[in-house]
């Protein structure tokens, strides 16, 4: 077996694994993790912050599956990709960071990025942190983590190594692919008792959550046999197309939308948490059954008085139930409701946010079918995503949870990273706020340099929207939510990458048209009040 530094062979071992692509910056600490990168035919993605690196990966792993993986350097570096990390965790996004560490910080104090607890820090944000003290455990706990995303909810992992480990010649990694351990399908005993409930019920009411968006593409066809009523959250958007007649879409959060579960005399919920950030209340609404499907058991004791808990994929549940409930079922939903409902619901969003509704409207009608949209904490997304039809699962992909400003234009270059096949670039956008786009703007010089074709909405206000109207709801008076913004053009154009301001709605429609077939990224100013200026 071939000797080498053990910071090569982890690259090898990575590459055995499966992985193509490492995000990261070098440094004198982590330096010997690039010793074996190009040997091992990964490709290193240079981002201009590590938090620029964090969100790649992220981007990355939910455009292919995959998990994202990044290289930091020990104390800032870790530090800086804590926040991506984070939202890995809220997000269940499968991720892996190696940090290099010092090798002794307890005696010694005042060496190069020395911080006091730099894997308790990593712990504070992921899944676990750990320390490797030899080359055996680092490739175990590599593996371990492959084989957990694959096996469990996946969430980031961190590995530290110290450098003098780094730096000693160790054995090749043995090869091993990741096992994939079964979780187990629904007992035949709950699904037999599930399709009775479902049977005897006449107002069924699903909501998908974002645990089976990967895989959902028959959603649509049960719900319609079983004339069930459904939501999506956030994140499950486009499990059920947003045309089928008795989905009530990602309106969840609307307070009435209580009201319509209230109305549910059995609810059935796969792969959600059914959290603050899909509900934006404390409780779901009240239900006579309340049905929760997921991998993780923690869910079934959150406070939504679930009523029968069952621990398996949401994917499974339904494919096992659908064998079980072949016949179409009659039920009490009327689509005509449906309809007064949704439209209902987009005049209050479009009343609480206006001018929004009509830029989502006219960005639909200008983006292919198959494009991957990465969005920032921004009102354009705040609204859009109540609303925007998606025609496919997994394709709108926001900061839910953790709520990170900055996310979008990175995690949109690790997309475009992820789709990108030869020369062709699979459609893929990012939406950030005038505000946001600036936590993480250096990145854009990243699209540039590989030359991705990436079209970069700016939605300008020039200011923080949605804090001054949260502010001035509590009757505070509207403070520090004012900026002072760049001129984003020149900006983009000192970056090297094209940029427009369209000033109606159809020259919109055209530049997105046309920064999609343009070889490079495009910057796109869209200010708030287009929608009052299109002919």
């Amino acid at each position: 077996m071939t000797i080498r530094p053990l910071g090569a062979q982890i690259s090898h071992m990575l590459k055995d694994r499966g992985v193509d692509v490492i995000f990261g910056i070098p440094g004198v600490h982590n330096q010997e993790l690039y010793r074996g990168i190009e040997e091992a035919g990964i490709t290193h993605v240079l981002a201009r912050h590590e938090q620029g690196a964090g969100f790649m990966a992220d981007g990355y792993a939910r455009a292919t599956g995959q998990p994202g993986v990044a290289y930091v350097i020990s104390g800032p570096g870790l530090c800086n990709i804590m926040t991506p990390m984070g939202q890995a965790y809220s997000d269940s996004v499968p991720m892996l960071v190696i940090s290099s560490v010092l090798d002794e910080t307890a005696a010694t104090r005042g060496q190069l990025h020395q911080m006091k607890d730099q894997e308790g820090a990593g712990a504070a944000v992921c899944d676990w942190s750990v320390t490797a003290r030899t080359a055996e455990a680092a490739y175990a706990l590599i593996d371990r983590a492959f084989t957990e995303f694959h096996s469990a909810r996946p969430r980031p992992k961190h590995l530290t190594v110290p450098i003098k480990l780094l730096e000693a010649p160790a054995k090749a990694a043995a090869h091993a692919a990741a096992q994939t351990i079964p979780l187990g399908r629904p007992q035949d005993v709950q699904l037999c008792e599930l399709a009775s409930m479902l049977r005897r019920a006449k107002r069924p009411l699903f909501v998908f959550g974002g645990g089976g968006a990967r895989f959902m593409d028959f959603a649509d066809k049960v719900m319609r046999r079983w004339n069930a009523a459904s939501f999506t959250t956030y994140a499950g958007r486009g499990i059920v197309p947003a045309d089928s007649p008795l989905h009530f879409g990602s309106t969840l959060a609307r307070p009435s939308s209580a009201q319509v579960v209230e109305s549910a005399d059995l609810v059935v919920a796969l792969g959600t948490e059914l959290s603050e950030v899909d509900l934006w209340r404390d409780k779901m609404g009240k239900t006579a059954q309340l049905v929760r499907v997921d991998i993780d058991p923690e869910t079934f004791g959150d406070g939504q008085d679930c009523t029968f808990p069952i621990l398996a994929g949401a994917f499974d549940l339904l494919d096992d139930l659908d064998q079980h409930v072949t016949e179409t079922l009659e039920t009490d939903w009327s689509a005509d409701d449906v309809a007064k409902q949704r439209a209902k619901w987009r005049a209050e969003i479009d009343a609480e946010r206006p001018g929004i509704l009509p830029v989502a409207d006219a960005l639909k009608a200008a983006l292919p079918s198959d494009t991957m949209i990465y969005s920032d904490m921004t009102q354009f997304a705040y609204a859009a995503k109540e609303v925007y039809p998606m025609d496919r699962p997994g394709h709108w992909h926001h900061p839910y949870g953790f709520g990170t400003l900055g996310y979008a234009l990175p995690a949109a270059i690790g997309g475009a990273i992820g789709r990108r096949v030869g020369e062709t670039h699979a459609p893929t956008i990012a939406i950030a706020g005038d505000y946001g786009f600036q936590y993480t703007v250096q990145e854009l010089a990243v699209a540039v340099e590989l030359e991705l074709t990436l079209p970069i909405i700016i939605w300008d206000n020039g200011k923080l929207g949605e804090i001054e109207d949260s502010m001035v709801r509590a009757q505070i008076a509207p403070n520090a939510v004012i900026q002072r913004n760049p001129d984003f053009l020149k900006l983009a154009e000192a970056y090297g990458a094209a940029a427009t301001q369209p000033n109606t709605l159809a020259e919109f429609g055209q530049a997105i048209r046309t920064a999609l077939q343009t070889k490079g990224s495009t910057v796109i100013r869209v200010t708030s009040d287009i929608a009052l200026t299109s002919s």
